[in-house]
């Protein structure tokens, strides 16, 4: 394989799979109930979770260029993907490490593209775990897809920025957690298409910010909701700004390149588990004289299952390396063609596993329902397959005929 593990990658990876073993695993019932209970959406077993990610060094593990003087280690891409993929398994476990969406995402926007105010205020305490995080891009109004639609408008205005518009699917942003968003808009709309948009950071309790509607997921509710958040007169200081004016979109691709590959090999996590699920209720089983198990349509499934991860796995770390060596943008093909070939497998395993389940299978009683509902967001989340398969499409033409153009 063209690429390897560093020692400490592997060191890591028998750490975390200690710390699934022996805290999140026995702690999965507990979680729920307590959940259930919680009015702010954060149950008391996730500090004890935390505390003991922060004595073990098992923090912040995503984002491999931290300053000295922050907890993390520092990791390749490749490093961390086998990591992501176990914390995907159980749904809380990123957090826990405080490796989970949207704040790994913002973090290390806040980290690279933020001002020393904003890493002070926002920054530090993301990394500490004592708050929540929300990224502010799509819209209910517009194809989001295409981020030259973007509307919401954020303009110059008495030494800061002014906002106004709408978005949705600010995930996390109802949990009184989330003190701070990010968020997208159009700063000059005379400009070339993808230098019109800007990214400003605004304090989640700044005047004119409320909250719209709340879309659930097929019918689920997600702790913070994925809630539309309206912008009205909402006036921010100039230095909330991240980067320069109208680098929001490269600012967004820099965000959803590593985001893509933690999306997928959290994936991976969530298709093992499927396996894992389907293989054990195949052996609980007996229809017409014998086990499910012994059934060869369904030993067709888990081996068809069995390859598809593998080979799934072989793809994102393939990306990954890209990653480390050549750049984002040189890994774009692979970056895309991750993202629409893993949610698609994963989708495929889960549905495998709840046809073994039967009636369970769709039911509260497994988590299997619920793993499905999240996972085929992952077909619009960063970008619809679609977009993935039309960018890939264009870099495939564009290699024989380097002058064409849509």
């Amino acid at each position: 394989m063209p690429y390897q593990f560093s020692d400490a990658g592997l060191d890591l990876q028998e750490q975390v799979r200690k710390f699934m073993d022996r805290f999140i695993y026995p702690n999965e019932e507990r979680y729920f109930a307590e959940l259930a209970e919680s009015p702010d959406g954060h149950p008391a077993v996730m500090g004890k979770l935390k505390a003991a990610a922060v004595e073990r060094g098992l923090w912040n593990l995503f984002l491999p260029e931290l300053e000295p003087h922050h907890p993390g280690t520092r990791l390749s891409n490749v490093d961390y993907a086998p990591l992501s993929e176990m914390l995907g398994r159980v749904g809380f476990a990123s957090e826990a490490l405080n490796c989970s969406a949207p704040d790994t995402g913002n973090m290390e926007i806040l980290h690279r593209y933020g001002t020393d105010a904003v890493k002070g205020r926002w920054l530090e305490p993301l990394l500490a775990g004592e708050i929540r995080s929300a990224f502010s891009m799509t819209e209910p109004d517009v194809a989001s897809s295409d981020a030259t639609n973007i509307g919401l408008r954020i303009e110059r205005r008495d030494g800061g920025y002014v906002l106004n518009g709408r978005k949705w699917f600010s995930s996390g942003a109802t949990s009184p957690r989330c003190q701070v968003l990010v968020v997208m808009g159009l700063t000059d709309p005379d400009a070339p298409p993808h230098l019109r948009q800007s990214m400003v950071v605004v304090p989640r309790d700044t005047p004119g910010v409320s909250i719209g509607m709340e879309p659930t997921v097929f019918g689920y509710t997600e702790v913070g909701g994925h809630p539309e958040v309206i912008y009205r007169d909402v006036f921010v200081p100039a230095d909330h700004l991240l980067g320069d004016e109208g680098g929001g979109f490269a600012i967004a691709q820099a965000r959803l390149g590593p985001g893509r590959i933690h999306h997928c090999m959290r994936s991976i996590g969530v298709a093992e588990r499927a396996l894992e699920l389907m293989v054990t209720r195949s052996l609980e089983r007996h229809t017409f004289g014998s086990s499910l198990a012994h059934k060869g349509l369904v030993q067709d499934w888990i081996a068809e299952s069995r390859i598809a991860i593998d080979m799934a796995r072989e793809y994102v770390l393939h990306a990954a390396h890209l990653m480390d060596t050549v750049g984002n943008k040189a890994a774009a093909t692979a970056i895309s063609g991750i993202k629409v070939a893993v949610p698609r497998m994963t989708l495929e395993v889960i549905d495998r596993a709840i046809q073994v389940h039967g009636a369970a299978g769709v039911t509260q009683f497994t988590p299997l329902a619920h793993m499905y509902a999240h996972t085929r967001t992952l077909r619009i989340a960063d970008g619809p397959d679609e977009v993935h398969k039309m960018t890939i499409a264009r870099r495939e033409i564009r290699r024989h005929h380097p002058e064409f153009r849509m």
